[in-house]
């Protein structure tokens, strides 16, 4: 009899085990920087590929109005994670915003001041007396008054228009604006599809303002009351990267066919905004990923993780 009830026991504890139900996903929300575009669809696509789920996590993905309005979401815990200009994020915790990065996507800045090709603005010298667009709380004009430092310019040279991304847009298409301050994978293509007129971007970067660009951040507190969830995110976000890499058509097509689309997308339905994410991407360090490179210890290529220290 003792030897039927252990074997009973053993194999009520067995379909116990067999029939419990899964542990429930843990619910993650992503802010993005802006509304969404190009660079955002790796996120999109590792969600329809089961990627983050295959981590346990229920990705919530929601856009963002500017990398300083988003690290703000972040420091307030009303995101988990935000993808956001780096620098803009460090400016925020140097003022003791409780926010630090886990990793850096974008490793060359795609920030720009930008115009139609025909108004021959090549050089920051040009800008003066021109009227450039601005977005007030974006990442841009975070770091727009280094590049004036930098290249010697003052507010006095040129006329500054604020308004929304589109507003900002439709400045520069109307021709209520010389340049607008954008990155060159998103505004510019957005501009020479609406027009088909070419655009030259002023990159920052050739100017000394060689900073990394866009990467996640979340609360540190979050991150030490969380150490293994962030880990997790983190390894499906840069399985993520790799796969919309790879195909980047795919990737375009996840945010083309995302159930909370609306007018402020814009994505080309044929990777090429995708590709170039990925050529920023790529920028700093060349060549193949290592195999050690995992969960978001990367050496750079894809994702550049910040000690706590550092943010």
């Amino acid at each position: 009899m003792m030897r039927f009830l252990a074997a009973f026991s053993s194999v009520m504890i067995w379909v116990a085990l067999a029939v419990a139900p899964a542990a429930a996903a843990d619910k993650v929300v992503l802010m993005l920087n802006w509304y969404v575009y190009g660079e955002h669809a790796p996120f999109y696509y590792g969600k329809a590929k089961g990627i983050y789920a295959a981590e346990n996590i229920d990705l919530e993905i929601q856009e963002g109005r500017g990398s300083a309005a988003t690290t703000q979401a972040v420091a307030a815990k009303t995101a988990d994670f935000g993808y956001v200009d780096v620098p803009t994020m460090m400016r925020a915790a140097v003022k003791g915003a409780p926010v630090v990065a886990t990793g850096v996507l974008l490793q060359t800045s795609p920030m720009s001041a930008m115009g139609f090709v025909d108004k021959n603005i090549r050089k920051p010298d040009d800008i003066k007396g021109k009227t450039v667009a601005i977005t007030p709380a974006d990442s841009m004009t975070q770091i727009w008054p280094l590049f004036l430092k930098k290249t010697g310019l003052k507010e006095g040279d040129f006329t500054t228009v604020a308004g929304d991304g589109q507003t900002k847009l439709n400045a520069v298409i109307n021709g209520q604006a010389d340049l607008l301050l954008g990155y060159v994978m998103d505004q510019s293509m957005k501009i020479k599809d609406a027009t088909g007129k070419d655009v030259y971007p002023i990159k920052f970067a050739d100017y000394g303002i060689n900073m990394v660009s866009s990467g996640m951040v979340a609360n540190s507190d979050y991150v030490k009351a969380n150490a293994d969830l962030v880990k997790r995110f983190m390894s499906a976000t840069t399985k993520a990267v790799e796969a919309a890499e790879k195909d980047p058509k795919a990737a375009a097509q996840s945010i083309l066919g995302r159930q909370d689309r609306h007018a402020h997308a814009r994505v080309r339905a044929d990777g090429s905004a995708v590709s170039h994410a990925g050529n920023q991407r790529q920028a700093a360090v060349p060549g193949d990923r290592p195999e050690h490179d995992r969960h978001g210890q990367s050496d750079g290529r894809v994702w550049r993780p910040r000690s706590q220290g550092q943010g």
